[in-house]
């Protein structure tokens, strides 16, 4: 047995940070007490008033489920963070080793599997109420395509790839798509008119997000590539206008990042997969066909 004589404690902290997120969003999920069953004395989503919920939830309620569907997302999204400076962090102190590779690997199943999955099945209480058995089959297909994600990219990537491209969605961005959804869910029931506005909302995420995690566990465990957009947009040398460019990209999430981050993850999870269709059917298609 082989044993490690040092541990790099920096970029394993910010490892560990990840976990942390994962493992507390969790914990924030099961606190969301919605029901699994309408009852008379069951408080409506539609009858809360979400002007009144604080932006920030430091202190959480047992009673409040908004705030805690909300923190859960925020927290996944704060453990992508995390998992894209770890990495970069042990570059920069040259402390690369196999122990972090794997050690991200566990805590990226907590935080980009378990955690968004969870998280799914506390959204839709009345689709858990109707399909009791599916709602969890869907969360449980969706933390096995994230192992086998995760799995597949520790055995297929070596040092010498350039590492501009994924084969498959990447896992933080299928977590950013489950945790867009409680974020843009939240902000749109608090901005709603009405109790009808509410109602509807609630509606359709019953049914949309359950649907919504099947796609993107099959696109996890697909071959369509999907672009690494930090190494592709910051490695090397830039010019000037590229750095103007993706300040004013970065804008509307730092404004707006309850809108931004949930369009920029389902723009992501879906543009590649059409863009892979247009260029294996129709072009090709095009090709064969006779110019006269």
């Amino acid at each position: 047995m082989r044993r490690i004589r040092t541990i790099a404690i920096f970029p394993t902290l910010f490892t560990l940070a990840n976990l942390v997120c994962g493992f507390y969003a969790i914990v924030v999920a099961s606190r969301i007490d919605a029901p699994t069953e309408l009852s008379d004395k069951t408080p409506l989503t539609s009858e809360i008033n979400f002007r009144q919920i604080p932006k920030v939830p430091w202190i959480i309620d047992r009673s409040d489920p908004t705030q805690n569907i909300v923190l859960c997302g925020w927290l996944i999204v704060l453990g992508m963070l995390f998992d894209a400076l770890d990495g970069r962090v042990a570059r920069l102190a040259n402390q690369t080793s196999d122990f972090g590779a794997q050690l991200d690997s566990l805590s990226d199943l907590v935080t980009f599997g378990a955690a968004p999955a969870f998280l799914m099945v506390k959204m839709c209480p009345h689709f858990s109420y109707e399909h009791r058995n599916w709602v969890w089959i869907i969360a449980t297909v969706y933390v096995c395509c994230t192992a086998l994600r995760l799995a597949r990219f520790n055995v297929e990537t070596t040092e010498e790839d350039d590492h501009s491209w994924f084969n498959g969605l990447p896992t933080p961005a299928a977590a950013a798509a489950i945790a867009g959804f409680a974020l843009i869910f939240y902000m749109l029931r608090s901005t709603g008119s009405g109790s009808e506005d509410v109602a509807k909302i609630d509606e359709l995420v019953q049914w949309v997000l359950p649907m919504y995690a099947v796609l993107v566990s099959l696109l996890m465990v697909s071959r369509i590539p999907y672009p690494h957009l930090v190494n592709q947009w910051v490695r090397g040398q830039k010019s000037f206008a590229h750095l103007i460019g993706l300040i004013f990209g970065l804008l509307p999430i730092l404004v707006f990042p309850g809108y931004a981050i949930p369009v920029l993850a389902a723009s992501f999870v879906v543009i590649p997969p059409l863009h892979y269709i247009w260029q294996r059917f129709y072009r090709h298609r095009r090709q064969d066909e006779p110019i006269f």
